[in-house]
């Protein structure tokens, strides 16, 4: 299953004279992953070469590195971490000693392997949305019993007679929860798929 990052990682290390530092951290959209990459870049560096994966959609940049040197080996290591939702950044201080191609990918992919490796992970659960209704006094409970599940809340409307929520849930705990808020509210709570 894929995971994203929990926080922001790094790891330095020296290759052949050039100093690099990688930094990868949990992104939830394309704007926040530019973000990330203008925000940690440095100017003052050789190269600034990234790569981002956010489900279907990924990008990455050689940063002036020969062609499919850095960005690509880059997104290859989010992926054989089966990592998603995933920004990497890694920062080049030339060194004077030329890697070679195979050199720099190496260089890239493994450094952006190494700091995915050591990185506090959590899985990304995959969540069907659904409707429900519940009375004020309700509300609290219900809210408790979604957060045991990793549920999450991504609407609420205040009625006369109560409040209409929109939920995520992952499919796992479906039936569990249906039946604890079915025993919470003597049946009158049911989730409805949207």
């Amino acid at each position: 299953m894929p995971s994203t990052l929990l926080d922001v990682c790094e790891l330095r290390e020296d290759i052949r004279k050039s100093r690099f530092v990688t930094l990868a951290g949990p992104i939830t959209s394309v704007a926040e992953a530019m973000t990330f990459i203008e925000r940690h870049s440095d100017p003052t560096a050789t190269h600034n070469c990234w790569a981002w994966k956010l489900g279907p959609q990924y990008r990455s940049s050689d940063d002036g590195e020969p062609g499919g040197t850095a960005g690509r080996p880059i997104l290859a290591a989010i992926e054989a971490q089966d990592c998603d939702q995933v920004v990497v950044l890694v920062i080049r201080w030339y060194g004077g000693i030329q890697l070679g191609t195979g050199g720099l990918a190496r260089a890239y992919g493994g450094g952006a392997n190494k700091c995915l490796q050591q990185a506090p992970k959590r899985e990304l659960v995959q969540r069907s949305e659904f409707n429900c209704s519940c009375t004020f006094s309700e509300l609290a409970l219900l809210k408790l019993r979604l957060g045991e599940v990793e549920g999450l809340v991504l609407d609420e409307q205040f009625t006369a007679n109560g409040v209409d929520l929109r939920v995520a849930l992952g499919e796992a705990h479906l039936s569990t929860l249906a039946q604890q808020l079915a025993d919470l509210s003597r049946g009158r709570i049911r989730l409805e798929r949207c």
